[in-house]
């Protein structure tokens, strides 16, 4: 005997059977808007969608009802993505929509929409984390079909515009149902080889052509890109998934060749322009170093120790030569007070006195000088010291004390 099931363990059931279907898990819906209604509060969005014979409930969330251009109107014709479940409050079928788009646009850009709306919703398309193209390439990687004229006429623009840039193809399927696979490969093996930068081309086509380049793998494997990524699929008005994650879009496979290498050219001629540049500036530089040098130099030279040196001889000389001036002129001073000085003492002097018939008594015995006659007994022997000469003599008794 079957054991019975509750509401909720059927209806749980159910939903995890719908929700994991290969088909009803990813669908496109087409129908007419029964009605349509946004909730005021949350922002979700509750709808129902017909045909002739069937009504079908459906959801869309706040975040992808943001999404929406216009909010349909009940009798628009619609194509809805999203899955199938089961309102287990309700038991009833319901559709989870994620996208939401007039019926006229057809599946293939149905198709684009939606996927363009899931990766800039992840942040694959943000502009912040696009990346510089390095200015000088050392080598560049291709992925674009083999023997393509796409190839051909990329390789010819890098060639012309910049021959040192080496070129390592990696050639890939760029259409047809095996062509996702064939460019996710190609851009793997770049990725493990020393470029600098990638270009992904393919020359003009009808939208099923170019298909392949808004394949959700190939998308992601150009997010993963550890160097900077250059698009160039289709012409100018093309527009693909590959284009809005790549670090740079260009119109067409040539213009993405022209804009990942420089003009060598005006390479030159840029180099041409800064170096002159360069030269005036140092030449400027020099110069006015120079002029600095050449100032410090006369400074230096002014207050050198030689110079200083030739200036303290010169003011040694000059002393040297105010001294002897003094020195003369204090000895010419010197000799006229000596002379004076020896007029006096000449005029004072014993001989001038004897010169003039004068004479100096002494007592030969001792040599004392007499001045007054008491001082010489008599026969006390003198010595009389005259101008020109000496008399010895001997003190007699005056005549007055002999008549005595």
């Amino acid at each position: 005997m079957y054991q019975a099931l509750s509401v909720s363990e059927l209806t749980s059931y159910l939903r995890e059977l719908l929700e994991a279907h290969p088909v009803l898990g990813d669908l496109w819906v087409q129908g007419e808007i029964s009605e349509f209604k946004r909730h005021a509060a949350s922002g979700h969005c509750y709808f129902s969608i017909k045909d002739s014979e069937a009504l079908l409930r459906g959801v869309m969330w706040r975040t992808a009802a943001a999404r929406l251009s216009m909010l349909p109107r009940p009798g628009d014709l619609v194509l809805v993505h999203g899955y199938v479940s089961i309102y287990p409050q309700r038991g009833d079928l319901q559709l989870y929509a994620d996208t939401l788009l007039p019926a006229g646009v057809g599946m293939l850009y149905a198709r684009f929409e939606e996927l363009k709306a899931r990766l800039e919703a992840e942040g694959l398309f943000r502009e912040a984390r696009k990346r510089p193209l390095p200015a000088l390439p050392r080598r560049i990687g291709i992925v674009t079909g083999a023997q393509s004229a796409a190839l051909h006429d990329m390789l010819n623009v890098l060639a012309r515009r910049f021959p040192l840039v080496e070129v390592l193809v990696a050639p890939c399927l760029v259409q047809g149902e095996q062509a996702p696979l064939s460019i996710v490969e190609a851009l793997t093996r770049l990725y493990a080889s020393d470029v600098d930068l990638i270009i992904l081309a393919r020359g003009g086509g009808a939208i099923e052509d170019l298909w392949s380049f808004n394949d959700e793998a190939v998308a992601r494997a150009v997010y993963a890109s550890p160097v900077p990524v250059i698009t160039g699929v289709g012409h100018e008005t093309d527009t693909t998934i590959v284009d809005l994650v790549a670090d740079l879009r260009a119109p067409t496979p040539s213009a993405a060749a022209e804009l990942a290498v420089p003009e060598l050219a005006e390479l030159r001629a840029t180099i041409a322009a800064s170096r002159a540049r360069l030269e005036a500036t140092v030449g400027a530089l020099l110069a006015l170093r120079r002029a600095q040098v050449a100032d410090a130099a006369s400074i230096v030279e002014r207050h050198a120790p030689l110079r200083r040196l030739a200036r303290d001889r010169q003011q040694v000389d000059e002393l040297a030569r105010r001294l002897e001036r003094s020195a003369t002129t204090a000895v010419q001073l010197r000799d006229v007070a000596l002379a004076g000085l020896n007029g006096r003492l000449q005029a004072l002097s014993p001989q001038a006195t004897l010169a003039r018939g004068y004479a100096v008594v002494r007592r030969t015995d001792t040599g004392r000088v007499l001045t007054a006659p008491a001082q010489a007994a008599p026969a006390t022997p003198l010595t009389i010291t005259l101008r020109d000469g000496e008399l010895y003599a001997e003190v007699v008794v005056p005549p007055e004390e002999n008549q005595q």
